[in-house]
């Protein structure tokens, strides 16, 4: 365990840090879940406002470094060529 108050303190904004990381990787996955489920019905711009829902907290998560740049991407890409197909086969 921490022994100096430096490290303690350090602990403790870990803790907070890790928190609040948990919080935001887990709005980002619940948002590509909500995408996914509208891609379920046959309403496309529900679909177009989840997408939009959930690249913007897919980059805000990059942006904090909870995942890397490239992973978000990636996702985004796979995101966007579900929806395209969802879009022309409605």
């Amino acid at each position: 365990m921490a022994n100096s108050a430096q490290a303690r303190k350090r602990a403790r904004q870990n803790l907070r840090q890790r928190s609040l990381n948990a919080t935001q990787r887990s709005a980002m996955r619940t948002s590509v879940k909500r995408f996914l489920k509208t891609l379920g019905g046959s309403d496309v711009e529900a679909a177009r406002s989840a997408y939009q829902n959930a690249t913007s907290l897919i980059d805000r998560a990059a942006a904090k470094h909870l995942h890397h740049r490239n992973r978000a991407a990636r996702l985004k890409r796979r995101l966007n060529a579900r929806l395209n197909a969802f879009s022309q086969s409605a």
